[in-house]
């Protein structure tokens, strides 16, 4: 009877919780209701594929086998490239400027649109690609398969395990490693026994991650996968957008979650199994422990340089490409790819920028609100608005754009095609970002000086604004950075969202790259990065007014 008791006495507590439960329950639990009705409902038109036949056609079967191979795939070298990069990080002593260089790499392709990799790779190794056509002169070869997709999700990926796996490495206490080197083992029996172990959480975290990603990227694959190689996610958006077939495309979705859950407990069930704590407060180290030998050192340097000129050529490439008229047929300069993408594509520039600047501080106030509630007020139903707030962030992006094709395409809530719609998908989708930083700095802040806040007879809603909003101001702006991210280049739940009143520049990228009109895809996804690293820059400024400890970036929150 606590939080009853407690919420009648703090009615500004008791009127936000209702709120928040009825927006949840719009845009977060309703979609995902109505998903699972059509699904499960009886075909309506005559000849329509039973859900057992749809998803037990062999290419549908073949599609899923793809899926669960390439994010496999994704998982394992993104997650060693990453760790690669991580360790090289915390314990070759880098110098600042080669530390900034890598980090600047890593983050250009969090910045961009998924699929910006794509394009490169078409523009390197295609049919007039820079490279094969070009340089090698070899004629007649294929881009499209699996190989290149990969390629180009590890690219776009690695970097989330590089921002999951720095602060771990970097965590571990160098005196366990120290004794260890002392007691006579070499280093390779150090890293071997003693800091990779520490690091397993760190690394199947992050293979979870990059798994879930690749097995909700439709994007890339529908670029360079084609019919060579189905995946799941495109299938289940063909169906839709070719056959017009919500039923269908929402049951083959809807399958991608079974993977995901599996990973996502085995993941558990393994590290549950050990114990990998090292931070005890008994004088832990804080001299990073020197692990490498000048010859491994001067190895990891020279593979982490390697990719981060491969990134830089590629995102360079980009550019150059949106500066000539067709690249790999005539480099002559030219701004009318330019020109185009401020004249025909002005709208779907203007709208992106519009549906961004709504939902980057209604996602900020969002999470910061929900966080503060679940973290520091006792109410009925607080552990269940904590859980069901982060659904549709851990949902894959198909399932989510499905879910809410299905809910609001027809009434009584009719919103498909509107900005509202787009907007709140980015809200309830990338606001659960603010959410956790929220409730992780709040963890640090004695509840003493809400305490006294209260017995000097301030209400709620003042102690919130005078004393909490000013601490956790670093989590807000951190959400604002990563809801303005994912709206500038999210497209995996949006695609099916858009409409001819609104349109978003990822949607754009994604028609000209199927209409071959590269250079104009390659001007967008240019402007993109550019809008992005500035908003970043303006946001950086602002974190760094409010520092606050554990405010964390909006780099590493993009990890999450």
């Amino acid at each position: 009877m606590a939080a009853p008791a407690q919420a009648r006495r703090d009615p500004l507590v008791s009127a936000s919780a209702l709120v928040l439960w009825l927006l949840l329950a719009l845009f977060v639990v309703y979609p995902l209701v109505m998903m699972a009705a059509r699904m499960l409902a009886p075909p309506t038109a005559a000849g329509s594929a039973s859900l057992w036949q749809l998803l037990t056609n062999k290419h549908q079967v073949r599609a899923f086998g793809n899926s669960l191979l390439l994010a496999t795939l994704v998982g394992l070298i993104g997650t060693v490239t990453g760790f690669v990069f991580a360790f090289t990080a915390a314990r070759a002593k880098l110098p600042p400027w080669l530390q900034r260089a890598i980090d600047a790499s890593v983050l250009l392709p969090l910045v961009s649109p998924p699929f910006t990799t794509a394009i490169a790779i078409i523009f390197s190794f295609g049919p007039r690609g820079l490279i094969t056509h070009d340089l090698l002169g070899m004629k007649g070869g294929s881009v499209y398969g699996l190989t290149s997709t990969m390629l180009s999700e590890a690219v776009t990926y690695f970097p989330i395990a590089y921002l999951t796996l720095k602060p771990i490495l970097a965590g571990i206490d160098s005196n366990i490693e120290g004794m260890a080197l002392s007691l006579g083992a070499s280093r390779w029996r150090v890293f071997r026994t003693v800091t990779l172990p520490l690091a397993i959480p760190g690394l199947a975290n992050a293979f979870l991650l990059l798994f879930a990603a690749s097995l909700a990227d439709f994007a890339t694959p529908l670029i360079l996968a084609g019919n060579q190689f189905p995946v799941l996610p495109t299938q289940a958006f063909l169906q839709i957008t070719g056959l017009f077939d919500l039923r269908g495309g929402a049951a083959l979705s809807f399958i991608l979650l079974v993977p995901a859950l599996a990973v996502f407990l085995l993941q558990r069930h393994w590290v549950a199994r050990r114990h990998y704590v090292t931070v005890t407060g008994k004088g832990a180290g804080q001299t990073p422990f020197d692990s490498v030998s000048p010859a491994v050192r001067n190895a990891l340097v020279a593979l982490c340089l390697l990719i981060t000129l491969a990134i830089a050529y590629f995102y360079a490439l980009l550019l150059y490409a949106s500066l000539v008229v067709a690249l790999g047929a005539n480099h002559n300069w030219t701004l009318q790819h330019y020109h185009v993408i401020f004249t025909e594509g002005l709208k779907a520039t203007r709208d992106t920028l519009i549906i961004a600047g709504f939902a980057m501080p209604l996602g900020g106030l969002y999470g910061v609100l929900v966080g503060y509630l679940v973290a520091k007020k006792n109410f009925f139903g607080r552990r269940s608005m904590e859980l069901v707030s982060m659904v549709n962030y851990a949902l894959p992006g198909t399932i989510v754009g499905i879910a809410y094709l299905i809910a609001f395409n027809d009434p009584p809530i009719e919103l498909t095609g509107t900005a509202l719609l787009i907007i709140a998908c980015y809200v309830f989708r990338y606001g659960p970002t603010g959410i956790r930083a929220t409730v992780a700095l709040l963890s640090q802040i004695d509840k003493s000086l809400e305490e006294a806040s209260a017995s000097l007879g301030a209400g709620s809603g003042t102690t919130f604004r005078r004393i909490t909003l000013p601490l956790i101001l670093p989590a807000f702006f951190a959400g604002l950075g990563v809801v303005f991210i994912r709206s500038m280049t999210a497209i995996s739940a949006t695609i099916f969202l858009v409409s001819m009143s609104w349109t978003l520049i990822t949607v754009k990228i994604l028609e000209n790259i199927t209409e071959l009109s590269l250079g104009p895809a390659a001007a967008f996804s240019v402007l993109v990065c550019v809008i992005v690293f500035i908003v970043i820059a303006l946001i950086g400024r602002a974190l760094a007014r409010f520092k606050a400890p554990g405010s964390g970036s909006v780099t590493n929150l993009l990890g999450g």
